[in-house]
This record gives structure tokens, sequence and C-alpha cells, in this order.
């Protein structure tokens, strides 16, 4: 993990230490126990969340904690033929039948596809959405992408970042007490700088729940997406059939990289060689910055050290 902060400037000792708690120089308070942990993660599109951290949503929801997925836009461009409200309506329809797959909440935010822009009026609703789900754990596209839906996404979800602890910002919706861990996805992007995984996951055990959650996307992985790519006739049409295509194909999911090894070393030990599939994750330098005792608290999948 990276600590990547510094502070210069001279502040009064409460907001000195507002500041230095949004930023993660303060500890956390002590989690009980027992306590869920609660996770919100952010996409573009109604299906983005799921490719990205389907399989950790899984493995947290199977241990009792509490998943959001959110999507920032409602998806009505996303189709080669069929768009507006109709399609926004059957993407929505998708992304809750996915959510429902695994048993967690996804919601659909009513902004255009490819129309999505870093506003405050956007800005706001990542605020209220991030307070009203008191998340431990935040995760968001990196700012650097070929999509500017995603692009944006990132920008939002980095710049509510600090303010969902602000109390006079948003105040229809009461701020969180301190700030959560800001997570990036996974990506192949390289400029201004490359995805580094701080935090690697096995999802080999949930591997076919993240694909019964892509799967629940027709619209996108059956149609849209192999169309894009030109391998549209390459589907198969029976259901079952498709699915194990899509388990097999490079739509699927995100592959485990050779340099996300190390990530997973570090957490599996001699067990990260068995490893197939794997989600990994970057800490944002915008929130919270957890130790090694707070990262095996959030994420209670590792094995004993």
């Amino acid at each position: 993990m990276r600590v990547r902060h510094s502070t210069n400037c001279v502040l009064d000792g409460a907001r000195l230490a507002c500041v230095l708690t949004a930023v993660g120089l303060l500890a956390w308070p002590v989690r009980a126990q027992n306590q869920p942990v609660r996770i919100i993660a952010f996409g573009a599109h109604p299906d983005d969340c799921d490719l990205g951290a389907g399989g950790l949503a899984a493995k947290y929801a199977a241990h009792g904690d509490k998943v959001k997925f959110v999507s920032v836009t409602n998806g009505d461009a996303g189709h080669q033929s069929m768009g507006g409200e109709e399609l926004a309506r059957r993407r929505k329809a998708e992304a809750q039948e996915a959510g429902r797959r695994i048993g967690i909440e996804y919601e659909v935010l009513d902004n255009h596809d490819g129309m999505l822009l870093p506003t405050l009026e956007v800005r706001e609703q990542i605020i209220r959405e991030i307070r009203q789900w008191k998340a431990d754990i935040v995760i968001a596209p990196r700012p650097n992408d070929y999509h500017p839906d995603h692009r944006y996404t990132g920008v939002l979800v980095q710049d509510a970042s600090y303010m969902v602890i602000v109390p006079d910002l948003v105040t229809d919706t009461p701020p969180l007490k301190r700030n959560p861990v800001f997570l990036y996805y996974s990506d192949r992007f390289t400029r201004p700088q490359p995805f580094h995984a701080d935090i690697a996951v096995s999802i080999d055990d949930v591997f076919e729940k993240k694909m019964n959650m892509l799967d629940a996307h027709v619209s996108q992985f059956y149609e849209w997406l192999p169309w894009t790519e030109g391998q549209l006739e390459q589907v198969p049409k029976d259901p079952a059939e498709r699915k194990k295509w899509l388990a097999a194909g490079p739509l699927a999911t995100r592959k485990l990289q050779p340099e996300w090894r190390e990530a997973l070393e570090k957490r599996y030990g001699a067990q990260a060689a068995r490893v197939q599939h794997a989600e990994a994750f970057e800490i944002t330098e915008y929130g919270h910055q957890p130790s090694e005792e707070e990262i095996r608290k959030l994420f209670p999948f590792f094995p004993d050290r």
C-alpha cells in the first residue's frame, strides 16, 4: 500500500482534525466485531460495476455484508438497434436482476448515456448515495479511460471523496463522520500512469456467481458488446450455451494479470499460485488510507497469516 499525501497548511485544531480525518491521516474508529462492511460501487453504465467488482460483491453478500451498485447513467444509448426510454427500462431491469442474483442492491440513476458531465448536480447525487449508504468502501473507475462516461464517473466520485464529510454541502443528507476508503477498479490504461494493484481478491469461489450477474445483462453481453467487436454471429442461441460462451470469452471478465500476483501473494501466501480468477483494486489517495489491519477487517476473505 502506498500513502501519498502531505499537509502544507496551518489550521486551528478542529479544522486540522477534520482535514486529517478526511485525507486519512487520523485513525478510524474501532469497528464492532460483527458490524457488516458497507460497500458502494459506481459505474458509468448498468453493467460496469459487475465487470469490475461482481465477484467481490458476491463474496461480501455471502459473508453478510452490505453492497450496493450504482449506475450513474441509465444506459439509454448502449445498443445497436434500440435506444431511449425503451432501452433505459430494459437495462434497469437487467441491472436489478443482476443484483437479485447475488443478493445486493442495484440502482440506476436517470442521467443519459454518452452525455455524462461532472456537474455539481451529478456530484451531489454521488454524495447522497455515499452518505445514505454509510459506506466504508467506495469503488469507482479511474478518471482516465476511453469512454467519457467512465472518465467522468471517476472524476465525480473523486470530487465527492472529501465532500461526503462536509456538513454545509448537500444539507438534505447527513454527512459521514469519517471518510471511507476509496478504491479504483482495475483497467488497462497506462497514461498518465498505469493501474497499481494494492488489493487483489480471489474470486474462484464465486466466479459462477459473477457470470450469473453478467448473464443477466442480455442486451450488453449477448447483443451490444459482441456487435461492437464484430462477434454477434458467434453468440449461441441456446441460453446455457451462450453462458458458457460468455464465461470463456474475452468479454466475460477482467483477466488475472501477472502484475497482480504480488498483491495476491501478500495476502494469500502460497495459496496465490492456485488462484485462477481475481479482481484487483487500487487504493486512491483521496480517502482514508487503511492500515494492513484495517484492510484485513474490510476484506475478510484473506487466509489467516
